[in-house]
């Protein structure tokens, strides 16, 4: 009886090995893909949206802050829930706070509610945020740089899409922005699922080997890893590459404007940043993680930020789409620095308390950047302080990215 349970149990252990690196694959992408539109959906109709809930200049300018705010905040909290309940049924907790957010934030009734809900949909991203490269390091270790790249490549497609789609979504719907912001909710709910799905099978994996389970609860503690020089270099790096994709979220197409060219010309160079970023990431990340030492990537790349911000500041109008796929190309110290935090951890365990603490504490250094980048532009009327101080910010990325590099493991 024993000897015919086991024979049972052995094909039903052995479809679950099958399928779940397969689901782990597709809940890595459909999280990716939800990384960005609740951001990136809501400047396109910006407009109709202050002016349909009424909201105010100051409430307006929460809401842009806020990403950056919620990510290293609530970043900070997700080691702890995932050492509690498991990464996997975190991030599906973080896919049904998106999912809650953006189908509810369109029909609130003033700025205020709408803010809140953003927040709540932030949350969810914040989580997935720190806990995806700790997937990819547990499920994926052979192929860490394949999958982040892999995952890149979908955050970026998530958020090209989000923002060339949601005007024509909500022309579809009589000019109704509310149904073109709320929309991307649905591709939220997919997500939820396949984590749903794999935090089932890691729960049986741990009930028939508890050695299984995931977290070491003695593993690099949170001290640990903020006295390490490494962890120190990759959270600079990391905030430093935000501060500037925040700012050419925010400015580029401004800057651009006022140097002459329309509107439309304008949105489309600063599409031309993003839409790089969907095959540069993969191939990236792929090569970044074949080296041992991701320094000269990160060198070459922070050199192709500084031609581009020269040659807007010297000459905006003379080659614009150069300089936009110059500073697409730049943009790929993202992938890098998810490739590098992957790398760097020793174990899962390890890279789960890196991710939080890197990307947290990047953000947070991350929030003055784009403020300055205004005040100054405000200050002088001229775009020539703001791009020379964004070309002087890319020297110590370049130096944070050469120590991040380095072949050291962290735990």
């Amino acid at each position: 009886m024993i000897i015919r349970c086991g024979a049972r149990s052995r094909p039903r252990q052995d479809r679950s090995a099958a399928w779940a690196p397969r689901l782990a694959v597709i809940g890595l992408m459909l999280a990716a893909v939800n990384l960005r539109p609740a951001v990136t959906s809501v400047g396109p109709v910006l407009e109709e949206t202050r002016s349909g809930l009424g909201m105010s200049s100051t409430v307006a300018g929460l809401l842009t802050s806020m990403p950056a705010l919620c990510f290293a905040l609530i970043g900070f909290a997700a080691p702890r829930m995932a050492r509690r309940f498991g990464p996997d049924r975190v991030i599906a907790g973080g896919m049904a706070a998106i999912t809650a957010g953006l189908a509810l934030r369109p029909f609130t009734a003033n700025g205020t509610a709408f803010v809140a809900l953003s927040a709540l949909a932030l949350g969810g991203i914040a989580v997935a945020n720190v806990l995806l490269p700790v997937v990819v390091k547990e499920r994926f270790a052979g192929r860490v740089g394949a999958m982040t790249g892999f995952y890149s490549m979908a955050l970026n497609l998530g958020a090209s899409i989000a923002a060339a789609v949601t005007v024509p979504i909500t022309r579809v719907f009589g000019g109704d922005w509310r149904w073109g912001v709320g929309t991307w909710a649905l591709l939220a709910a997919v997500a939820v699922p396949p984590w749903l799905a794999l935090a089932r099978d890691r729960a049986r994996s741990a009930a028939r080997s508890p050695k299984a389970d995931f977290v070491v609860p003695d593993s690099v503690s949170p001290v640990q890893i903020a006295r390490n020089p490494t962890a120190w270099a990759l959270a600079v790096y990391f905030g430093l590459q935000a501060t500037a994709a925040y700012v050419i979220i925010g400015w580029l197409p401004q800057i651009f404007r006022d140097a002459g060219l329309s509107a439309e010309t304008a949105g489309l160079l600063f599409a031309v940043t993003s839409v790089l970023g969907i095959p540069l990431s993969f191939a990236l990340a792929a090569v970044a993680g074949r080296l041992r030492n991701q320094g000269v990537v990160a060198v070459t790349i922070g050199l192709f930020g500084l031609a581009g911000y020269a040659g807007l500041w010297s000459a905006p109008t003379a080659a614009p789409w150069l300089w936009a796929s110059l500073l697409g190309v730049a943009n790929c110290s993202f992938p890098l620095a998810l490739t590098m935090i992957g790398m760097r951890g020793r174990d899962s365990a390890t890279v789960i308390g890196l991710s939080a603490f890197a990307q947290s504490t990047g953000y947070l250094l991350s929030i003055p950047g784009p403020v300055l980048v205004g005040a100054l532009y405000q200050h002088t009327g001229s775009w020539n302080a703001p791009l020379a101080f964004m070309a002087l910010l890319m020297v110590p990325q370049l130096v944070a990215g050469v120590l991040a590099g380095r072949d050291r493991q962290i735990g």
